[in-house]
């Protein structure tokens, strides 16, 4: 016996079932035939109302507009929150008009003055390695007239600013720019460039505890990152400790050995990334070779 046939509609041959051979004519009541399937065009989407600026821009072919307050910054000029202060003071101008807000978008400093002295097309990045002396305070002023960096740098440097600090009585590397830009960058955390310090401390600590610090830790509702630290040698009570870290918070070290027991009574620090202290003397300056700059620059972590 035949078995019996399955009952319902015809099997497919494929996707939208079988092809009509070509030039096959249709049926009464037959299905037409379906037109090729043609993809849409789809056409990129345009801004809306983009910013004159911009737009101007794209229309001369120049370069990508930016905030005034970055742009001065890049130039020397000072950093961005300083920059912020000198535009809320009416101090900044563009072709003689007070410019209102640091949000302000330009292609060049053309027309910029600061205190009415026109401001030039940034140089290029300049960093220097300063060996800051215990006793002095890493700002331009002191409102209490202590001594300031300034007061020890050398009088033929081009302005710089400093990158992050050091307490007035914490010494060794601090480097110093002429870029406000490139100074943000690399105080940002996310950037996450090691630094590497030395301190004294007077106390006991173990190697253990040291090491446990690798995990980060939680002071006062302050978090701390993670923590590389090793006990270098004992003189009497007095301990050397190295700690390298990434974050830079103030007065990071000093709290940390502070919850661990310790005095901190010396506070040196030996590197910045791939700058080292070395031999450079007490309250010398030493330029970074612009290779050097360049080279270390490529490797930065982008900001977030």
């Amino acid at each position: 016996m035949e078995p019996p046939k399955k009952s319902g509609p015809p099997r497919r041959s494929g996707p939208g079932g079988p092809r009509r051979p070509a030039g096959a004519k249709t049926t009464p009541g037959s299905r037409p035939a379906r037109p090729p399937f043609q993809k849409a065009k789809v056409t990129p989407a345009k801004p809306a109302n983009p910013h004159p600026a911009r737009a101007a821009a794209a229309a001369s072919g120049k370069n990508e507009p930016q905030r005034i307050a970055k742009l001065l910054a890049r130039a020397g000029v000072a950093s961005r929150r300083e920059i912020e202060r000198m535009i809320e003071d009416g101090r900044i101008t563009l072709h003689g008009e007070a410019v209102t807000t640091p949000a302000t978008l330009l292609t060049s400093l053309n027309g910029v003055a600061v205190d009415g002295t026109p401001i030039a097309a940034p140089a290029p990045t300049r960093l220097f390695l300063f060996h800051k002396p215990s006793g002095y305070l890493t700002a331009e002023r002191d409102p209490r007239g202590r001594p300031t960096i300034y007061d020890r740098l050398p009088a033929d440097l081009p302005r710089v600013m400093p990158i992050g600090r050091l307490d007035m009585t914490t010494e060794g590397l601090l480097l110093l720019t002429t870029d406000g830009e490139f100074k943000r960058q690399m105080e940002l955390p996310s950037t996450g460039v090691p630094r590497t310090y030395r301190a004294r401390a007077f106390g006991e600590v173990s190697q253990k505890q040291l090491e446990d610090l690798f995990d980060g830790l939680e002071i006062d509702g302050v978090r701390y990152g993670r923590i590389e630290a090793n006990l270098e040698r004992r003189t009497g009570r007095n301990q050397w400790i190295e700690m390298t870290l990434t974050e830079g918070k103030n007065r990071e070290v000093r709290r940390i050995l502070e919850h661990l027991g310790l005095q901190v009574n010396r506070l040196i620090r030996t590197s910045y990334g791939p700058f080292h202290l070395g031999e450079l003397a007490s309250g010398a300056v030493e330029e970074v070779r612009q290779h050097d700059l360049i080279v270390f620059r490529k490797s930065l972590k982008a900001p977030k």
